[in-house]
């Protein structure tokens, strides 16, 4: 017999063992990765942080935890400095409540809003306000946007987040 023959006449066997070894293997659920490491279910994802660099380590239906301290309502991250905001809705965001961009130097490469529970539409005179000051604008839900801020400001990157509570949903 030669090696082809050979080959073909095994070949039934294998994919038999093949089918076999999958089926017991399937019924064993691995974890899935994609929540292990999914941004959505993580807020700080560096632990080694210096302890003067602002880390917004919890998010609730009505405030934040920012280093160890609760902060109720919205807050306004600048680089390493917090402050509470007065929005409580998305539609309270305007040119007044983010004026402290027009007179703050160095400005922020990016304002990271936090709508909230869900991605709002941003009014586009506000979004050409924000442009004006020179920042790009990420607009995205509070949970997203607390992830992304302590990403970048991780980096040592100049940023700013205003986030509104996670409770907010219009």
């Amino acid at each position: 017999m030669t090696v082809r023959q050979k080959t073909v006449a095994t070949l039934p066997t294998l994919l038999r063992s093949l089918r076999n070894r999958t089926a017991k293997s399937s019924s064993q659920k691995l974890p899935s990765l994609r929540r292990a490491y999914s941004l959505y279910d993580q807020v700080n994802l560096i632990k080694n942080v210096p302890e003067d660099q602002l880390r917004i380590q919890e998010y609730s239906e009505d405030g934040f935890t920012v280093n160890g301290v609760e902060y109720e309502g919205s807050i306004l991250c600048v680089g390493n400095l917090i402050t509470s905001w007065s929005p409580k809705t998305i539609l309270d965001i305007n040119q007044d409540s983010l004026s402290i961009f027009q007179i703050m130097r160095p400005i922020p490469e990016i304002l990271i809003l936090g709508c909230g529970r869900y991605t709002q539409p941003i009014h586009p005179e506000l979004r050409r306000f924000i442009r004006s000051t020179g920042m790009k604008l990420e607009a995205v839900d509070s949970r997203n946007a607390a992830s992304t801020y302590n990403i970048l400001n991780e980096e040592g990157r100049i940023v700013a987040a205003a986030l509104l509570p996670f409770g907010v949903s219009s």
